[in-house]
């Protein structure tokens, strides 16, 4: 049998789990007016690209390479990734650095979002409905108050410009 303090603490451990182990951070972003949210874990950088070079006979959503502190990054463009049309409205791209096996990648999107902190059991698989274009880099869905964000797959979005790259 429990004593009261013995119960509380056992109670308060629980609701720490939950807090600590059943939840995973994101970084939002909007792309094409749809939310989408990265792992915190996997975001380096969130940057404003400068002076970016295009690549010679690169794929389409090869935005092209930059030099961020040193480093040289592919920037990868979500909008034409998605198939979404490409949008002038003379506002700069904001990027997120994201890392695949030693190479430096940034997802150029439209705008970033907030921080959002979310329960595990609350990702759901993707919706059937869930434009295929979207659900081939998407790794589930979170429904927020009236909006759906979706869970983007790192990997997925990079191993495919990879593979564009290579061929």
């Amino acid at each position: 049998m429990m004593t009261d303090i013995q119960e509380r603490q056992h109670t308060m451990n629980r609701q720490v789990d939950a807090i600590s182990g059943n939840t995973t951070q994101f970084a939002t972003a909007m792309i094409g007016g749809q939310l989408f949210g990265l792992p915190i874990s996997r975001v380096q950088d969130v940057f404003m690209p400068e002076r970016l070079t295009r690549v010679p006979l690169a794929p389409d959503d090869v935005a092209g390479v930059l030099n961020l502190r040193g480093r040289i990054v592919t920037a990868i463009d979500m909008r034409t990734r998605l198939g979404l049309p490409r949008i002038d409205d003379g506002k700069p791209p904001m990027a997120m650095g994201v890392d695949l096996r030693g190479e430096s990648y940034g997802l150029l999107i439209d705008t970033i979002g907030e921080v959002l902190t979310l329960p595990d059991e609350g990702r759901e698989v993707n919706p059937v409905n869930l434009d295929p274009r979207m659900a081939s880099f998407a790794n589930g869905v979170h429904r927020l108050d009236g909006q759906l964000m979706v869970v983007l797959d790192v990997d997925k979005v990079l191993e495919i410009a990879n593979a564009r790259m290579a061929a």
